[in-house]
């Protein structure tokens, strides 16, 4: 199968391109620079160059393949409005592109604004969206464009992360507290980047539209027990902030750390066969390459 991938040279997307023509499939990579063009075809991808907000080069992309993978998300938590917008229309001119064909369109999701005091399922839906990915892509599954939902993990870690966690790290370092907020017991679901990658690849070729599919390994983490690695390793205090101190001591990231969101994907192995096999979060944070500065 011929894939374009959208965020292609991002620290998921690079393991989804390997994952990918490890299984045999030719890969079509959306770059925005000759960097990531370059970093492409070194990996045994095509580059096709172009961004988000160029819905021709995303309309272009999507004619020349047999399924496509959208990765891509615009992370400006200053702009976060504008950047949902950014994906519903990328998104959008994906799903026209490929509409009446039957081909899959694999779209990113999130675990976030559930607030069940449950593991979330693949059946659960959302009490608040954290972007608008997730119903725009199941609309086009109404349009022959064989959509589905990867909602993935808060944290997916690996080395050369970049995401919430080492954020946690960096505050505390800036801080000198490993903090979180109240009792410390709201979890966060994780997963290997790399399990994260078979699952994209599974579900492109086994997934149904319509469907959603969870990339949660660990199904909730106390964010207390990662305060309490990131201070051991720092060799810093570890201590409780309330939701009030949360916002000066966190910034941006005061609106996720003291969220509740574990979810389980148990139905997600039961229909495509994945089955994590990559370390958990907490040991992969205890093998201290997320604290080498």
């Amino acid at each position: 199968m011929r894939v374009f991938v959208t965020g292609a040279s991002g620290f998921v997307g690079s393991a989804v391109v390997q994952e990918l023509l490890s299984a045999g499939h030719q890969v079509l990579g959306l770059a925005r620079s000759e960097e990531s063009a370059q970093a492409l075809r070194a990996a045994g991808a095509e580059a096709h160059r172009g961004s988000l907000d160029d819905l021709d080069s995303l309309r272009r992309g999507a004619a020349a393949a047999d399924g496509v993978i959208h990765l891509a998300f615009v992370h400006d938590f200053a702009a976060y409005e504008t950047a949902g917008q950014t994906d519903r229309l990328a998104i959008e001119a994906l799903g026209e592109t490929l509409a009446g064909s039957d081909r899959p369109l694999l779209v990113t999701g999130g675990l976030a604004g559930f607030n069940l005091g449950r593991p979330a399922t693949e059946e659960d839906k959302p009490i608040a969206l954290p972007r608008m990915s997730e119903p725009v892509a199941l609309a086009l599954a109404t349009k022959g464009v064989r959509a589905s939902v990867v909602r993935l993990a808060s944290s997916v870690h690996d080395r050369d992360d970049h995401g919430f966690v080492p954020t946690l790290i960096s505050i505390a370092r800036q801080t000198g507290v490993a903090a979180y907020v109240g009792d410390g017991h709201n979890r966060w679901p994780a997963v290997h980047r790399l399990d994260a990658a078979r699952l994209y690849r599974l579900a492109l070729e086994q997934g149904v539209g319509g469907a959603i599919y969870h990339g949660a390994a660990d199904e909730g983490i106390a964010m207390r027990d990662i305060a309490a690695i990131i201070g051991r390793h720092l060799n810093l205090p570890v201590a409780s902030k309330t939701p009030e101190e949360a916002a000066d001591h966190f910034g941006w990231m005061a609106r996720f750390v003291g969220l509740d969101m574990p979810a389980t994907s148990v139905l997600t192995q039961q229909r495509l066969g994945w089955h994590p096999t990559q370390p958990g979060l907490l040991a992969d944070l205890e093998q201290g390459h997320y604290f080498q500065s």
